[in-house]
Parts: C-alpha cells; sequence; structure tokens
C-alpha cells in the first residue's frame, strides 16, 4: 500500500525557481519571527525593487501558493507543506 506522501503529487513543477526562494523565504522568515514577512523583508533578502516583491506576492497568491488579506500587513500565509519547497539559498 502506498503511504500519504507518495499519493502527493510533488508542486514544486508548478512554481518556478525564483518563486520557490520567496516561497521558502517566507517559510524560513515566519518560522524565525513567529510572524510572516513584511514586503520591506523580502526587499532586502532578495535586493529588489518594492514593485518587484509586490509583483511576486499578487503572483503567488494568483498561483494558489499563498493567502494573505490585501491592505494589511504581514497576513501571509502559505498554502504549502515544508516538504514541498524547495531549501532556501
Amino acid at each position: 500500500m502506498s503511504n500519504l506522501s507518495e499519493k502527493q503529487l510533488p508542486v514544486q513543477s508548478t512554481y518556478t525557481a525564483k518563486q520557490g526562494q520567496y516561497l521558502a523565504f517566507i517559510y524560513y522568515y515566519t518560522k524565525i519571527h513567529r510572524q510572516p514577512p513584511a514586503e520591506a523583508d523580502m526587499q532586502r533578502y532578495f535586493h529588489v525593487s518594492p514593485p518587484a516583491v509586490h509583483q511576486m506576492i499578487l503572483s503567488l497568491e494568483t498561483s494558489g501558493l499563498i493567502e494573505r488579506i490585501a491592505g494589511q500587513g504581514r497576513s501571509i500565509t502559505l498554502l504549502l507543506p515544508r516538504e514541498q519547497l524547495p531549501d532556501l539559498m
């Protein structure tokens, strides 16, 4: 018999390598700080502009990889388990 993890389809094919890094950052930041990152935290980590971070957040939300409350800071929730996230580089 197969166990549950074998029945789950790998999600890695549903996001790009760059999206995977943002997802991993959100996961680890939330685990360490006990709250999701602000867009400014991602901007500093990835050395990108505010619009680039915001566009990535919108893209992750549209893809169904995260949930957030628009207009409310630090409201990102990952919709993937850790096992389906890449390592943070």
